[in-house]
């Protein structure tokens, strides 16, 4: 499940050369200090905690609530692993833009060469994260940045970010694969921002009724379905949501269920793997669904808190020492694990060049 979400301001422009290289070089040895010290699996959980994604960020001395954060620090730590995938066993694909769209070709690039048996599963999990928090969740955020951090043994952790240039602001969202049961009920929790718009998040327990009777819809009553198209084409759409039928091309969008139908989904997860179904189709399913057939889907927003540690006037709520001390902890170690590595494997290369091999 996503194990959080956060918005920061959309800023523009590019990260100066000598800030990225000293990025580049303080991540590798912050992620080589926690594989040492707590395994590669901690590094995944780390990267999947928005909070501390976000110090991290700050510690890497980037602008401290930015858009550019996600990407430049994503792109610090792609730099920063390449070359030591063999020694630490963690990988990192996409980026920001066009990049992110080559993350299967790289998945299958590392599969190969480092003998990975999941990278079948590893591309369907990039894939899915993308397509729910662009697809079932319709939050008015398109994605433009994802980046897929994974472990030889299959286990994955997604970064990824969506733009929303009317309002000005980036959300990224994070997901852990230790913690995805499937990829359809229920985020675990979230963080919450000062924004929130109209939301159809099709991936909450309350939508549960939706995904079904849309999965029913597209198999067992599909000529019905195709009925319900064109009663809702004269139907006065609620005020609290901004569904409109204006939006539709119902001629091309009944093509795309045709592909559904024959496909025959058996589950609401199974339609969104399906190649064309996006949130057009999806807000269609939703507006049948409850229009017609009453399963009411969640227009709540799935986000909650904006603070890493709470703030000193208690907003949202006071500091949580315990939760501020770890992580001063945390990276005070994991630097201070870094700095005598560096210092046992010169005082190792000085043994060597003494013994003349």
């Amino acid at each position: 499940m996503r194990t959080g979400i956060v918005e920061l301001p959309l800023h523009y422009g590019p990260c100066p050369s000598w800030l990225f290289k000293r990025m580049v070089e303080l991540s590798r040895a912050i992620i080589e200090a926690i594989v040492y010290e707590f395994g590669r699996d901690e590094v995944l959980t780390r990267f999947s905690d928005p909070y501390w994604f976000q110090s991290f960020g700050c510690l890497l001395g980037f602008d401290w609530h930015s858009s550019g954060l996600t990407t430049t620090v994503c792109g610090a730590i792609k730099e920063a692993l390449r070359g030591t995938e063999r020694e630490l066993g963690i990988y990192v694909a996409g980026g920001k833009g066009k990049t992110s769209r080559k993350t299967p070709q790289e998945i299958e690039f590392y599969g190969e060469k480092y003998s990975i048996s999941q990278t079948e599963n590893l591309i369907y999990a990039s894939k899915m994260s993308a397509k729910v928090d662009n697809t079932a969740l319709q939050d008015g955020f398109q994605i433009y940045h994802h980046t897929f951090i994974f472990t030889k043994e299959g286990k994955w952790v997604v970064i990824q970010q969506g733009l929303n240039q009317k309002i000005g602001l980036a959300r990224r969202y994070h997901w852990l694969s230790t913690k995805v049961d499937n990829f359809i009920n229920e985020p675990e929790n979230a963080i919450c921002c000062d924004w929130t718009g109209s939301v159809l998040n099709l991936v909450a327990k309350e939508s549960d009724q939706t995904r079904k009777t849309s999965v029913k819809l597209l198999t067992k009553n599909f000529k019905e379905f195709l009925k319900d198209l064109e009663k809702v084409k004269i139907l006065k759409m609620p005020r609290r949501h901004d569904i409109l039928p204006i939006d539709f091309d119902f001629k091309k969008l009944e093509k795309i269920f045709w592909n559904i139908h024959e496909y025959g989904p058996k589950n609401f997860q199974e339609i969104l793997e399906i190649k064309g179904v996006g949130p057009k189709t999806i807000r269609t399913l939703s507006l049948v669904s409850e229009i017609i057939y009453g399963a009411k889907p969640s227009y709540e927003d799935p986000v909650r808190y904006s603070f890493a540690h709470g703030g000193k006037d208690g907003v949202p709520y006071p500091v949580n020492k315990k939760a501020y001390d770890r992580s001063i902890e945390v990276l005070k170690r994991a630097i201070q694990k870094a700095k005598i590595g560096r210092y046992e494997k010169i005082n190792l290369l000085k043994n060597l060049s003494l013994l003349n091999i």
